[in-house]
């Protein structure tokens, strides 16, 4: 049986891989999608049941098409989901789901890859690896997996009734972490949350959004993080129409803060005493954007409303004033620990010469050391927005203009060609 030819392949058919096939379908070249899955496939089952969209309707979605109904809003996941659907029909992608790719090789003495799938092999010139910034679940090895407690990461988590009875600690306070501890904590339960070092934007200030404040800063264009902010911590939140995020207030209702999560011994959690810092960090993260929005009206003169409240913060909680450094779980009654605690990558599947010395694509703008081979959705690939949805979409485009010009040097009949 001959094998399947085609100039690009597309691994992935998340908002990268959507995204991806738009940009190649408007250049001409020819492509195809491969998902292992359903197209969105995270959107739909790698999330909690509440979980709705970190930015509004009217910014986190491609140009090409508007989300239903209001564009303040802050859109569920599986209308996400559906959204790039109606998207890869609208631009008539290629996609073929259901197909899982298990290895990708450069082809010997010839230009291209060969890649094997779960249904049969491909060669492609170029392949682009779109599968996303949030692959692999992280689980610390703080507790082990046979202790006598229920630990599952945020990406299983997906409504209170999930959880055995009884308190929850939940470790880490991005945007994942603090929604799911006030979900459960609204839900009745008991909860602890590990905070760590975090970023603390305004959800909005003045009568604008967060991420439109990001936006005429400039913030969503940085080319890259200051030094040790590459993964910084984002506490937002989009739930119940969009919340700016306030652990003190989270504290006063009911919800006991602790630090970052250590070590654990004979059902024993030991944390750092840096609770109060991180505290801190975040709230000087948060007056920095203030400052810096009001800065931007008065330079151009906007009549935008004055919001004092936003300064406005309530006294530290006990368990700031007092913080705990360890925590008996079963004393607590602690029955569950939620790890928010973020995603690593897995490229195992790419037998190329595409990686640093870490392992980490090494890659310019998402154009790999390995001619050829292109990342996509990565963080920070090209700007801070890489890994949203209107980001990625940019990305995308430049990656198609980059293989549309190797193709152009590729079809060139030079002079004395034969």
């Amino acid at each position: 049986m001959p094998i399947e030819k085609i100039d690009t392949l597309v691994v992935g058919a998340g908002q990268a891989g959507v995204a991806m096939s738009e940009h190649l379908g408007k250049a001409g070249i020819p492509h195809l999608v491969l998902e292992r899955d359903r197209i969105a496939e995270r959107w739909r089952t790698g999330r909690w049941d509440s979980l709705v969209a970190n930015g509004p309707a009217w910014h986190d979605r491609f140009p090409g098409m508007e989300f239903p109904g209001d564009a303040e809003e802050f859109v569920a996941k599986d209308d996400v989901a559906d959204y790039f659907e109606a998207y890869a029909k609208q631009v008539d992608a290629p996609i073929r789901t259901g197909v899982d790719v298990t290895e990708v090789r450069r082809n010997v003495g010839r230009a291209g890859f060969h890649v094997e799938t779960s249904k049969g092999a491909i060669e492609a010139r170029n392949v682009v690896v779109a599968t996303g910034a949030f692959q692999c679940p992280v689980v610390p090895p703080v507790v082990p997996k046979d202790a006598d407690i229920m630990q599952l990461h945020s990406y299983d988590y997906r409504n209170p009734d999930q959880l055995l009875d009884g308190a929850v600690m939940v470790v880490g306070a991005g945007s994942s972490g603090v929604q799911i501890a006030d979900e459960l904590m609204r839900a009745g339960r008991q909860v602890f949350l590990s905070v760590g070092p975090h970023d603390r934007p305004p959800r909005s200030y003045r009568g604008r959004d967060f991420v439109w404040w990001l936006g005429v800063l400039g913030m969503w264009d940085l080319a890259a993080p200051v030094p040790g902010a590459e993964h910084v911590t984002i506490a937002v939140s989009g739930a119940r129409g969009g919340e700016t995020i306030d652990f003190r207030e989270l504290a006063a209702a009911g919800m006991t803060l602790v630090g970052r999560t250590e070590t654990y011994t004979d059902g024993v959690l030991k944390f750092a005493d840096d609770l109060n810092d991180n505290i801190a960090h975040g709230d000087a993260s948060h007056l920095a954007m203030l400052e810096a929005a009001d800065a931007y009206i008065a330079r151009n003169g906007l009549d935008f409303p004055e919001e004092p409240e936003a300064r406005t913060r309530l006294p530290d909680p006990e368990c700031m004033t007092n913080p705990l450094r360890q925590l008996d779980l079963a004393d607590a009654g602690v029955t569950s620990i939620i790890w928010a605690t973020g995603f690593s990558q897995d490229f195992s599947w790419l037998k190329v010469d595409a990686f640093d010395a870490d392992g980490k694509p090494d890659h310019q703008r998402g154009v790999s050391t390995e001619p050829g081979i292109y990342f996509l959705g990565l963080p920070w690939q090209s700007r801070r927005g890489s890994t949203f949805i209107w980001g990625v979409w940019h990305d995308a485009k430049y990656l198609a203009d980059q293989i549309s010009i190797q193709r152009m040097y590729a079809q060139y009949s030079g002079p004395n060609d034969t």
